[in-house]
């Protein structure tokens, strides 16, 4: 549908189509029909479906007819259309205009937006998908419409409409009752009929009958009698319309869906079975098939083309190319088979006696071996005995043996001759297998190849108009429309005694009016004249001449003797022209140009301008030649340029290489007599170019002597590690080779190097690797003071001040460095500005992982040792806010020890302290619990981060676990032990949505892992807070284990240990008192359920739910369950879970989808899984439908946090917008998730004047 959606339609009656990238192609003209002859319609985006439904009304050449019959004088004028008190009917106007374009104007395609804006479309119509059946419908309405009161206002009534009438017939009197019915398209169904006919025999062949439970009222009888119900064509109309109803509704499924079952459709077929008449003549039944509307797609979007019969002739067919392929194939395997069964024909009709008759008759000698014999049968009949003849006369020596009337044996059996009274039979030679009749047949092979049974017998083609393409296509290709995603979709039939008037084939300008024909003319024009004003402009290139007196041979290339000087000189010529004719014109341009002139192709390389083809035929277009819009011609002798001999050609293409030498600096002749170091690498380049096709020894041979070594380089110096590189010395063999063969391009280096200065410190040769280590700016180590903590501002700032660079390698020790404070050590620091852990001095700088060009803090302080670790340590629960403290300690220090000297450190005093370590995310890990292990045990490591948490680690095998309580906080007053304590008390907030309760912090609980659940309670029950509450038992605890301060799942099953249960040191538990003994399974699920208040928005207090999910735990079990809670039925029921982040509801359906058998079993649905994850302490509302028909279940608190989160969203897409430049609509445009969104159904209309 979409095909051409970014086509540009014209104004007017024309449509231009942009070129880019060529010269004079800025508004290039639409291209002139092809060879079909027809013009197709350009897609706006969406109107497939009316491009082929305006191709169908195009031809039907009646219909097209009639309408150019209304002239201007009834339709009135397109110029007038905006004057108020005109009555300009302006959708006929538009057909008119947009028939005579798709039949006259030379264009390929034509757009219908003049059209659709005289629909009344202005609402991006056009890009919706909508469908084909009903805008017939509405179109027709509209033409109705527009042609009330002209000659044209019965257009449609006649040429579309037909009658039906449907008829009741009593079984006892006879009477029969009748509904007369106007039909504009017969509309069948597809789902359960193999085809159209048998439709229509459902239809109005077949009766319903009227009995049992289902009796018909006579109103002759008055009475329940039993009757029949049929229905019958009353009237015929010239053009039939069919729809199929290929789209249905799935009740099951609750979705709609395509029919791609098969439905055969006939070509011609007769309708006087299905008429109530049948007295008309025979022709007047007869319909044939003419234009078949096809859906490609689903239910829920596709493409729309047609196929339709040129029934006028006006088109050109020719065979599709698979069909022209088919047939070459067909005739050539015919051919083959008639030639094979004439042979076997004429073999066949000789029994086996008259052929060895035959070939024994041949023979000089009358006489053949018998094992010869049979190879001699199969080089003549191409077959041996054993599989035509032994099965009917056994064994060759058999049958001559059955034959001795005819056949000779001698030679004790081994010889056969013919008997001297047998006369020879002389058969045809296998060399000339050709009869009369294959000659006769020869001859008919040579007559031309036709489409065969492609042909219409009629001479009408069948034509596919898909948007703007048009192809040719076959009856066969019809039948491929029966069935599958791609299929018809409307069937448009005519009567057969619909006959075409002789001066109406062929000529598509028959009954158009003449003002249209008119201004097709002049459309005609304009479009001819554009064309040849493109044509020409578009072969109008620009070419550049380099003329050679401004020019002079160096660096292997062609450069311009001053670049001031003008020596290059552009023309405008027509690349149709030949090359003499531009030789000519530079020589009339050129008055002083003596001698001979060669055009040579040239091309601006890095090493300057090289020459390529000579153009030598003068007879050749420029096109031809190659010479194309910006090519560069250089203007020569053919010969030499100021003296030098040039050689031309892509293998002689320059390379620019870069050459590097030993800058004098390095080599120690500082004096000013060498090359100076320009960039401080120690090493001199020079860009120096060289033809493709020279050797690398004559490269040599033009830098330096012939015992130089010539180097390409292999490695780059890195920054890690010094800024060695390395070199491979060229072999002696290379120095036969050209550039190109060594693949060196432009910009490769070469390293230049007498024998004596690989002796320096610079250079090193092992093997064929030359390593060059040069002094350059990339080598280096800024060491930068770090001022102590005790020091003035001013100490401090002269400290800052102190900078030293120093000059390192990736193998030089750190202690070198060290040597310029021994008190200090270096450390790193990371982004943030945080020191690094100090380096070990006896490490590399490539071993401690220092990148050269950085720089080094020397810091106050010991250098640890290879034994040693620095560790990072802070005090309490939030290490990211606590200023954190430095040590150095002994890697065999036990963890105990390394607390105590953090302690003292720290200056904090008393033993209920312990270390516990740092994640990579920076929060709080596990605790060091073995306190008798040394750090190495222990896996702390160099630079790891510690904290010093209050409190005593418990024994090895128990957990320490922080308890909270859940109190009402309305009842919070009651219980004096929860108040006395601010800190133990502090709140931590609501535990859940709206039920008024909060937690408290109680205490700590030291207990075995292997515990039970029974126990754990039993030891809360011991807290102070928990002594002077009124709890019976341990029954009546319920323990929740909390994640991020939130209520996440209830511990259940009392007899679990609690390492069974997942319970970790340190981790926080909630516990709830209760009203009653509660023992949970392990598939029980707490929910909070709360009723709507009918007619507000608000909800009823919650009340606990336990739904036994193991039993059923899809969305019906739910309902069932809360259903026989409340005293409802699950249908009377709505429910959601509530989402408090999103503040929304989930609503939580009762309808599962129902899978056919034939699919595969579909996995059963749970409420605990994607997406709803019900858990334990969720919200479920819940609405009753008998007395609420309000299913928002939204309150006034979930509005106004919606709002909150939108305010805090957009805050934060305009903090991203003002920090990063970007827009925030690119934010909100992006798409959440791979879901697809339809766009809503917009119904399809026509605006239409009122012209009554």
């Amino acid at each position: 549908m979409f095909g051409d959606l970014f086509e540009e339609d014209g104004d007017g009656f024309s449509s231009s189509t942009s070129g880019t990238g060529v010269k004079g192609r800025e508004c290039e003209p639409p291209p002139p029909r092809g060879k079909i002859r027809f013009c197709g319609i350009k897609n706006q985006g969406g109107t497939c479906y009316l491009n082929s439904l305006i191709q169908t009304l195009l031809f039907t050449p009646e219909f097209r007819e009639e309408l150019f019959c209304l002239g201007p004088d009834e339709l009135g004028c397109l110029a007038d259309k905006d004057k108020p008190e005109a009555k300009v009917r302006v959708i006929p106007l538009e057909l008119q205009r947009l028939f005579s374009h798709l039949l006259l104007v030379d264009e390929q395609t034509a757009s219908t937006k003049d059209l659709t804006d005289s629909f009344g479309w202005t609402n991006n119509e056009e890009m919706g998908q909508q469908d084909v059946q009903e805008l017939n419908r509405i179109l027709f309405s509209a033409l109705e419409s527009s042609l009330v009161g002209t000659t044209g206002s019965s257009l449609i009534h006649r040429l579309y409409h037909g009658m039906l009438v449907n008829q009741i017939t009593c079984k006892e009197c006879g009477n029969i009752s009748e509904r007369q019915e106007d039909f504009l398209d017969l509309t069948v169904s597809v789902r359960g009929v193999s085809g159209l006919e048998e439709a229509l025999w459902n239809m109005f062949v077949e009766e319903e009958m009227f009995e049992g439970n289902n009796l018909y009222r006579c109103s002759r009888c008055e009475q329940l009698v039993r009757a029949a119900k049929s229905a019958k064509l009353r009237k015929l109309p010239p053009f039939l319309t069919i729809s199929l109803l290929r789209f249905n509704f799935d009740f099951a499924k609750c979705e709609r869906y395509k029919e791609t079952g098969s439905y055969v459709f006939p070509l011609t077929f007769d309708l006087k079975p299905f008429c109530e008449q049948n007295n008309w003549p025979d022709s007047e039944y007869s319909y044939e098939l003419f234009s078949v509307i096809i859906h490609k797609g689903g239910c829920y979007g596709g493409h729309y083309h047609v196929y339709i019969k040129d029934i006028d002739q006006i088109g050109h067919w020719e065979a599709p190319e698979e069909v022209k392929v088919k047939l070459k194939t067909q005739k050539r395997e015919d051919k083959v088979g008639e030639r094979k069964k004439e042979n076997e024909n004429s073999v066949d009709a000789e029994d086996p006696l008259s052929v060895l008759t035959g070939i024994l008759a041949q023979e000089e000698s009358k006489c053949v071996l018998v094992d010869q014999l049979g190879q001699k049968l199969m080089n003549k009949t191409g077959t041996p005995w054993s599989k035509k003849y032994k099965k009917q006369y056994g064994t060759i020596s058999k049958f001559l043996q059955n034959h001795p009337e005819v056949f000779m044996l001698v030679s004790n059996g081994t010889r056969v001759a013919l008997k001297a009274a047998v006369p020879a039979t002389t058969d045809p030679s296998p060399t000339e297998p050709v009869s009369s009749a294959s000659a006769n047949n020869s001859t008919e092979n040579t007559e031309p190849e036709t489409a065969g049974d492609t042909e219409a017998t009629d001479g009408c083609h069948w034509f596919d108009l898909n948007d703007s393409t048009v192809t040719a296509v076959t009856v066969k290709d019809i039948e491929k429309q029966f069935q599958g995603k791609e299929s018809a979709y409307m069937l448009f039939y005519r009567k057969t005694a619909m006959k075409r008037p002789p001066e109406a084939i062929g000529n598509p300008a028959y009954r158009v009016p003449p003002h249209l024909v008119e201004m097709v003319q002049e459309e005609n024009a304009r479009l001819q004249q554009r064309r040849a004003e493109f044509d020409a402009s578009s072969n109008s290139i620009e070419v550049r001449l380099h003329l050679a007196p401004h020019y002079h041979w160096q660096n292997g290339a062609l450069h311009a003797l001053s670049p001031n000087e003008d020596s290059i000189i552009t023309v405008t010529f027509d690349r149709r022209r030949t090359v003499g004719d531009l030789r000519l014109a530079i020589y009339q341009m050129q008055d002083l140009w003596e001698g001979d002139m060669a055009l040579t192709l040239a091309k601006n390389v890095p090493a300057g301008l090289h020459l390529y083809d000579t153009l030598t035929d003068d007879q050749i277009s420029l096109y031809s030649a190659g010479v194309s819009n910006g090519s560069d011609l250089f203007v020569w002798n053919g010969r030499e340029v100021s003296g030098v001999a040039v050689k031309t050609g892509i293998e002689w293409e320059p390379v620019l290489l870069t050459v590097l030498r030993p800058s004098a600096e390095e080599m120690g002749c500082g004096d000013g007599s060498g090359v100076g170091d320009a960039d401080g690498s120690g090493l001199v380049r020079s860009m120096k170019g060289f033809a493709g096709g020279a050797t690398l020894g004559t490269v040599l041979e033009a830098l330096g002597p012939q015992e130089a070594f010539l180097c390409q380089e292999q490695s780059r110096p890195g920054a890690s590690g010094g800024g060695a590189s390395g070199w491979r010395v060229f072999p002696p063999l290379d120095m036969q080779r050209t550039l190109r063969e060594l693949s060196l391009k432009d910009g490769d280096a070469l390293l230049l190097l007498q024998p004596e200065e690989l002796d320096s410190s610079i250079f090193s040769l092992s093997g064929d690797i030359v390593t060059v280590t040069t002094p350059s700016d990339c080598r280096w180590l800024q060491v930068e003071f770090c001022p102590q903590s005790g020091m003035e501002e001013e100490e401090k700032e002269e400290q800052r001040k102190k900078r030293s660079k120093v000059s390192a390698s990736g193998n030089m020790c750190l202690f070198f460095i060290l040597c310029l404070d021994a008190e200090c050590c270096l450390r790193q620091m990371d982004r943030t500005g945080k020191l690094l852990p100090p380096v070990h001095e006896h490490l590399s700088v490539r071993d401690a992982g220092i990148r050269l060009m950085t720089s080094l803090c020397l810091c106050p302080g010991p250098v640890p040792t290879a034994t040693q670790l620095f560790l990072y340590f802070s005090v309490g629960l939030v290490p990211s806010v606590v200023q954190e403290l430095e040590i150095i300690v002994e890697e065999s220090l036990t963890v105990k020890e390394c607390l105590r000297e953090m302690l003292q450190m720290a200056k904090l005093e008393g033993a209920s302290w312990h270390l516990r370590r740092v994640d990579w995310c920076e929060e709080i890990g596990e605790p060091l619990t073995d306190e008798n292990a040394s750090l190495k045990e222990a896996k702390v490591i160099h630079g790891d981060t510690l904290v010093l948490v209050e409190g005593r680690l418990p024994p090895k095998g128990y957990l320490k676990l922080s308890v909270k309580m859940c109190i009402d906080v309305i009842d919070s007053s009651s219980v004096p032990e929860l108040n006395h304590t601010a800190e133990c008390q502090s709140t931590e907030g609501l535990t859940t949505e709206g039920s008024g309760s909060e937690m408290r912090f109680i205490g700590h609980v030291e207990i075995s892992e292997e515990a039970s659940l029974d126990d754990l309670k039993t030891q809360m029950m011991t807290l102070p807070a928990l002594q002077d509450v009124c709890v019976p038992s341990s029954a009546f605890l319920r323990v929740w284990l909390l994640e991020g301060k939130k209520l996440a799942r209830i511990l259940r099953g009392n007899q679990q240990t609690l390492r069974k249960l997942k319970l970790g040191n340190g981790a926080e538990v909630c516990v709830e008192r209760l009203m009653k003994e509660e023992d949970l399974g392990l598939k029980d699920l707490l929910l909070r359920v709360q009723m709507g208040v009918p007619g507000e928005k608000a909800y009823y207090p919650s009340e606990e739910f336990l739904w036994d999910a193991g039993r059923d735990s899809t969305s019906r079990g739910l309902y069932a369950a809360l259903a026989s809670q409340y005293g409802l039925t699950p249908d009377s029921l709505l429910l959601a879970k509530h989402l408090p982040e999103k503040h929304t509801w989930m609503p939580i359906s009762n309808w599962t989808q129902q899978v056919s058998k034939k699919k595969k079993k579909r996995k059963a649905e749970n409420l605990q899984a994607a997406p709803f994850y019900l858990k334990d302490g969720d919200i479920i509302g819940g609405k009753n439908l008998l007395i609420d028909n309000n299913k928002d279940f939204n309150t006034l608190e979930d509005e106004i946090g919606q709002q909150r989160l939108t305010m805090e969203e957009a805050n934060h897409n305009t903090r991203v917008c003002s920090a990063t430049g970007e827009c925030s609509q690119d934010i909100g445009s992006k798409k959440s998730g791979p879901t697809k969104n339809r766009k809503p159904e917009v119904a399809l209309s026509i605006n239409v004047g009122v012209f009554r």
